[in-house]
């Protein structure tokens, strides 16, 4: 990242990036983090969170531990591309737990899905069940994740 955002300077950046690797860090600690008083990190952090550039903060979970362990992405071709599809298919999987993410992409196909599941048997219940009981789905191609080599949600922030 090579431009800082309007609205926001350098510092306002280093909160961000040590935030993004540790958000329970006390305000004491991220205020010697990025050279600042525990009060002026204060009302950073709560402008950035009210500006939108903070979104929440949640834990890391062990999907494998938790019985979620298999990783498949989705790619979902719909039958008709016409607003009312669309917005009846985006209203369909917010209301499903086992669909992570949902893309809207430009390409061959229109949806990019990332889904977890406890094992293969697992998802071919969800996918007969759910997946090809949406609204408007055409044809879906399943890609099992055989191996995680990198999973972030952190960004590049350059600093």
């Amino acid at each position: 990242m090579s431009q800082i955002p309007d609205g926001i300077d350098r510092i306002d950046l280093k909160i961000l990036n040590v935030l993004q690797q540790d958000g329970r860090l006390s305000n004491l600690k991220l205020a010697e983090a990025v050279a600042l008083s525990p009060t002026a990190v204060l009302a950073r952090v709560q402008r950035l969170t009210r500006d939108g550039y903070i979104l929440g903060y949640e834990a890391r979970l062990a999907p494998g531990k938790l019985g979620a362990g298999m990783l498949v992405f989705v790619e979902v071709l719909l039958d008709r591309t016409t607003p009312n599809v669309f917005e009846a298919f985006k209203a369909a999987v917010q209301v499903h737990p086992e669909i992570m993410e949902c893309h809207m992409v430009a390409g061959g196909f229109d949806y990019l899905l990332k889904t977890r599941m406890a094992d293969m048997q697992a998802y071919r219940h969800f996918a007969g069940t759910v997946l090809w009981q949406l609204p408007g789905v055409r044809e879906t191609r399943t890609y099992a994740v055989m191996e995680e080599v990198k999973s972030t949600t952190r960004l590049a922030l350059g600093v």
